[in-house]
């Protein structure tokens, strides 16, 4: 019997990360247990009182059958607060807001809510990679543009040629950006909007992953602008540590919002219930996500300091818990992994080149940086400095 995959899954890039995976099995084998700052899932828990009230919400839902397509009513009413109190924004629960199982199951799928076959979608790279499976998969063409750090790390719209431009029916923001830390301005998201607006392009937000972890100013949220042709994309993953839970939800145009119900109620079969109860007492509580923006900034400013000591160039990031690394100008960023990956040092980074898509035929807008991940314990960062300390 022959079975082969279909064209489409067959398109899709291999594992980028295989050669630094078997570097980690190795050293696993040899007993040495890297510290991984390549992987962006929080390792602190799920806060008690999330878990508390999960416990309780599996007792309350036992035979609750299965969940609202789209969302409770008291999901929506707290997201709606949340907006509300974190931005300002007014959303009617009913139909400007869906719940999600989580950003990439909705980021991925969104692309089949709205394009034709041919339809280009604009996206960020480096950017996150259901931008571009879901494009690909719902038969659209994936347009990169490079997050230069010349640039702010913004995408450069009206550089974008305009043969993209009109076929383009979306394009895809990551503010707060994974992996450069970079936020948008009210004025960017002004002239972007207006921009978009006038080629009637889509601005799909996926803003509501890092929104809450920043360390000087606030980032806004492009709704508190206008919420016409734009939809959000926001997950309780990294904001309370619950990536386990795939919980979170859209926000924005009705219009939009609407299409993406639609598609949504013919793929999945919504959040459970007790795992919505605890994501209503998440989003209620704003002091564990501030003690949490603490401890990402002590790692960082230990990890940067000695960065720094090692005189590599930094940047302290705006917002999310990555620092976006140069490498030494003598190394690649694959390179310079792999001796962050030796025996004596054991700690795992992303390399740059492997999470950025080629743009303007030769352009790798990640080549020359690694990613690090504020994820290990802050012993383990220290640890990890110390390693880099004696061995770089």
């Amino acid at each position: 019997m022959d079975i082969t995959g279909s064209k489409k899954l067959n398109s899709l890039s291999p594992y980028a990360f295989k050669e630094i995976n078997d570097r980690v099995t190795e050293l696993k084998e040899k007993g040495i247990i890297p510290i991984d700052f390549g992987v962006g899932d929080p390792s602190d828990p799920t806060p008690d009182f999330v878990i508390e009230t999960l416990h309780k919400g599996a007792i309350k839902h036992a035979k609750s059958g299965y969940p609202n397509y789209t969302g409770s009513k008291d999901f929506l009413e707290t997201a709606a607060k949340y907006m509300k109190r974190r931005f300002n924004v007014d959303l009617n629960p009913s139909t400007e807001i869906s719940s999600n199982i989580g950003s990439k199951e909705a980021i991925f799928n969104f692309p089949e809510a709205i394009l034709n076959p041919g339809d280009y979608v604009i996206i960020p790279s480096p950017g996150y990679p259901p931008m571009k499976t879901g494009t690909i998969f719902a038969g659209g063409i994936p347009y990169f543009t490079p997050l230069l750090e010349a640039n702010n790390y913004l995408i450069d719209f009206e550089s974008i040629p305009e043969e993209v431009v009109e076929k383009a029916k979306i394009i895809w923001l990551n503010y707060p950006n994974s992996p450069t830390g970079a936020i948008a301005t009210k004025e960017y998201y002004e002239k972007l909007i207006e921009w978009a607006h006038k080629n009637n392009i889509i601005i799909a937000a996926d803003e509501g992953c890092y929104i809450d972890i920043y360390f000087e100013e606030k980032p806004m949220s492009i709704l508190e602008i206008t919420k016409e042709g734009i939809i959000a994309f926001y997950s309780l993953s990294k904001r309370n540590n619950m990536t386990g839970y795939r919980v979170g939800f859209v926000c924005g145009d009705e219009k939009i919002v609407g299409l993406f119900k639609r598609l949504k109620t013919n793929i999945d079969s919504g959040t459970p219930n007790f795992i919505q109860e605890a994501a209503i007492t998440a989003l209620n509580d704003d002091t564990h996500v501030a003690q949490m923006r603490q401890s990402y900034e002590e790692k960082a400013t230990i990890l940067l300091e000695a960065l720094s000591q090692m005189e590599l160039e930094t940047h302290k990031p705006k917002a999310t818990f990555y620092i976006w690394q140069k490498v030494p100008k003598n190394m690649t960023d694959i390179e310079f992994a792999k001796k962050l990956l030796s025996p004596e040092i054991g700690i795992v980074v992303t390399p740059g080149s492997l999470i950025s898509d080629i743009c303007n035929g030769d352009i790798n807008p990640g080549a020359n940086y690694v990613r690090f991940a504020l994820v290990p314990t802050l012993d383990e960062v220290k640890e990890a400095v110390k390693r880099m300390k004696q061995s770089i």
